[in-house]
This record gives C-alpha cells, structure tokens and sequence, in this order.
C-alpha cells in the first residue's frame, strides 16, 4: 500500500494511492501516527480498504498533500552514510554510523515550501532514503532489524551548513528548522519494495541533476543501522529514521552552492514517488 495524508497542515486527513489514484480513508478513523502503527493499522488498514472496494471517495486533484505520516516522536538521521559523500565533504568514512536527531516540527508536505531560516546563507539540499518504524524496538538485533520496518518514504534532509558545522555544538541546530523535512509523497509499505539495497535517487535543483546515486552504496545498511540506533534509544512505532545522501550536495562543489529564493528542487526514489519543493525566503 501507499498511504497519504492530505488537506490544511496540521488537519490532514488520511488516503491511499492505489492505480495512479488518491483515495479518502478517513472513514477508517485514525491517523498515520504512532497508535496506528503500534495496534497492526497496515494490515487493518488493508482489510478496511478491501471491504470498502469501489466506494472509497476520490481526492481532487488540487489537494495538498501531508507529510504520509503523522509528527513521529523523532526522526533520527544517518550522516555520511555514503563514501562518495563523506570524501565531497572532506570526511573520512565513519566507522561506526553518526546519528543526529532532526526536529519533528520540521515535518512537512512533499510539494510544501523550503523556508531559507532567519540568517542563513547556506541552506543546502539532501535525497535521503527514509524508513518508518513499525514497532517498538529496543537492542534490536540485526537478524530481527527489518521486522521493525513498517515501510519507506522519500525525505530531503534540507541543512543549514553554517549553522550546522560553524556553529559549534553538534549537527542538529542545521538539520532542524522549520520546512527542513519533506516527506512523501507516499509511505510506501516493506512488501512493495522488494529490495531497499538496490533504489535509485535523484535530486534536481532548477531542472539539473545534482544527486544520482543509489542505496547499493550504503556504508552501513539498513539492518545495521536500526539495530545500532536502538542500542543508543527506543524506536517508537512511526519514528523516522533517514539514512543519508549520496554525493552531489551543495556543500560539496568547488565553490559550494547553496539554495535561494525562487530556487525549485526536485527528488525522487524509485518506486518511491517524487516530491518538489520551491524555496522562499524566511517570513514569520
């Protein structure tokens, strides 16, 4: 299944995507959020889709979308989880996965606006393969990892590198400004993607590739990874995690290149969906 969420920010209603369509499922009476995911809602949801075959009201076209799930109660990111990234920034490959934490008030719609933060000057752009947790997961072993997966969203980890390397402190105060997470278009379920290991990503800033690459280059994979985050805190069902970016960010040109108002930026994973953004400057 693809599940959305659609309507006003912060009164999103929830649907499914189903042949090319959109579909209100809000007569099945609960959010995408934590208690839907902790109480089996993929498989209820199924059942509730099933049994209302052909009557489901269709979206209009024109309707925004949501984030595909409700605010998780954290959204967890992998840095430099790529080679080809870590050499464009000048790191040395980690040896064990660096974690930082990214606002849940940074959440938005697919198609919402990136909003250039009060003084910054390097807002930059990241393709991220994110993955939704399913179940409470604690000192997870990686044998048991992808039990814990629900299913798979498309995630541009937009960043503030001033604020995020310049600043001092660790990388979260970059990673966490309002707008800086668009997710979706979709929450895609584990059983439609047959192999995570092996999606392309792209990004597109003004209609030119800057990202092209592909999850077959983790440094550490799936598994590894939520095994490794549940040794450090407890995933709540919902919870984000993102799992880097390939090479191609802003960060990493000669000079570097950042985002600015008027600026369009679109992504995509295969089978994943797209999702565009257009930059404005900050405004209260």
């Amino acid at each position: 299944m693809k599940l959305i969420r659609f309507g006003e920010a912060g009164k999103e209603k929830t649907g499914v995507f189903i042949n090319d369509k959109y579909y209100d499922t809000s007569a099945f009476g609960e959010d995408y959020n934590e208690q839907f995911f902790e109480t089996d809602g993929v498989n209820r949801l199924a059942e509730f889709i099933k049994l209302n075959d052909g009557n489901l009201p269709v979206i209009g076209a024109n309707e925004r979308l949501g984030s595909p799930i409700g605010r998780p109660s954290k959204i967890v990111c992998i840095g430099l989880n790529y080679v080809d990234h870590a050499k464009e920034t000048g790191a040395t490959p980690p040896k064990e996965p660096v974690v930082f934490m990214k606002s849940t008030t940074a959440l938005c719609g697919p198609f919402d606006n990136i909003m250039i933060p009060k003084n910054s000057v390097k807002t930059d752009w990241e393709v991220e393969l994110a993955i939704v947790i399913g179940k409470k997961a604690s000192y997870v072993d990686e044998a048991d990892a992808m039990d814990y997966v629900a299913g798979y969203c498309l995630h541009n980890d937009v960043s503030e590198r001033e604020f995020q390397i310049e600043r001092g402190g660790t990388w979260d105060k970059g990673k966490g400004c309002d707008t800086f997470a668009p997710l979706g278009p979709w929450m895609v379920t584990k059983d439609e993607v047959s192999d995570p290991h092996k999606l392309s990503l792209w990004l597109k800033v003004n209609g030119k590739m800057m990202q092209n690459g592909t999850t077959a280059n983790f440094i550490f994979n799936i598994p590894s990874v939520i095994s490794y985050v549940s040794q450090f805190m407890t995933l709540l069902p919902g919870d984000v995690i993102s799992t880097g970016t390939p090479a191609g960010v802003g960060l990493g040109f000669n000079p570097p290149v950042y985002l600015n108002p008027g600026d369009v930026v679109e992504l995509g994973i295969d089978g994943l969906g797209t999702s565009k953004q257009e930059v404005v400057a900050f405004s209260n």
